[in-house]
């Protein structure tokens, strides 16, 4: 086994949504052979599964209000919080995909070296989550690409639980619709209070990497370093697909267009399916505080054909402040009647 170094120019890598990218990158393109490991640590950020619906998942005023990144996954699973209390590990393995599915199989390196501390971890049955004193402290998921296979989860040493709490807040009328895969929510628990005395995140890290490489030192660890080319295919994935609005926000099952505004106020995301000449789903994303309802605009919106009657109807509704009403109509008219 191997390390995969992810950092760049000699500085770590933080950003939510390159990191998330690059497991696509080693299984897809790179195909390194043998069975490799990245290791890394995330920005504030949810981490939504490829087909969850974002609006039933995230309070997205309170992501933006607090600078939190949106990424979604290229596999499956739930929706999660990370920022930098926590830890992100995935095995890459691109010529062997036996263990597909297996979950027990790749935590249980890490189980191993938490129960080495004396820590009562476990994995849940019938579940990918990992668990301490019933709560949750990992979940894991994982993906598939002809024999490649990505596996990994979180390791939660000292995750701001409340910010976990208040963005993972679910929207039961957009759950309701039941479009995509819903989040299992469960109690969550930091590792740190069960560790020994004094052992910081920068010691917990070194400890568990020994621990799963099977060394004495750092030093002593196999480490593929990504290159400039590595960057420039992974940079161009990003620009095309992974780093845009239009996959995180916009990728939503049963929201099938998406697009935005640059408003006086700030960006202003738009995500909306017109079915049989009437709008059957659709939600703003302000990236800025809307002084007003946004929310009442979508209502009003919602099972009536777009109209320019209809559109300046329903924005008027919204009591808008601090975004020009006939500005926001006309934008309305241009995307919702262009199909």
């Amino acid at each position: 086994m191997y390390l995969i170094d992810i950092s760049r120019n000699g500085q770590p890598s933080y950003d939510a949504r390159v990191n998330q990218s690059l497991d696509n990158y080693f299984v897809n393109d790179l195909k390194l052979p043998g069975h490799g490991l990245m290791f890394y640590v995330n920005q504030p950020s949810v981490i939504i599964g490829r087909n969850q619906n974002v609006w039933a998942e995230v309070d997205i005023d309170y992501l933006h209000e607090h600078n939190i990144q949106l990424v979604r996954r290229t596999s499956g699973g739930g929706a999660v919080y990370h920022d930098m209390g926590n830890f992100i590990f995935e095995n890459i393995l691109t010529d062997d995909a036996s263990d597909f599915g297996d979950y027990g199989h790749f935590a249980e390196p890490v189980l191993k070296a938490l129960q080495k501390l004396g820590i009562n971890v476990a994995m849940k049955e019938n579940s990918s989550d990992l668990i301490l004193d019933g709560k949750k402290w990992s979940g894991m998921t994982m993906f598939k690409s002809g024999k490649g296979i990505a596996a990994g989860g979180t390791i939660m040493y000292d995750l701001n639980i409340e910010n976990a709490k208040k963005v993972l807040t679910e929207n039961q009328d957009e759950k309701r619709k039941r479009l995509g895969v819903l989040s299992k929510r469960s109690p969550i628990v930091n590792l740190k209070d069960y560790l020994p005395d004094g052992m910081t995140m920068a010691d917990f890290r070194e400890y568990l990497l020994k621990e799963l490489f099977k060394v004495s030192s750092l030093d002593d660890i196999e480490t593929y370093h990504m290159t400039d080319d590595d960057w420039k295919v992974a940079d161009q994935r990003l620009a095309e697909t992974y780093g845009t609005d239009e996959w995180n926000f916009g990728h939503n099952p049963g929201y099938y267009h998406y697009t935005d505004h640059q408003f006086e106020a700030g960006k202003l995301g738009i995500n909306w399916t017109v079915t049989d000449g009437k709008v059957a789903h659709i939600k703003f994303n302000p990236f800025f505080k809307a002084a007003g309802d946004l929310t009442a605009v979508e209502q009003q919106l919602v099972d009536r054909k777009p109209s320019s009657r209809v559109i300046k109807k329903a924005v008027k509704k919204g009591n808008l402040t601090n975004i020009d009403a006939d500005q926001l109509a006309e934008f309305l008219e241009s995307q919702l009647t262009s199909e």
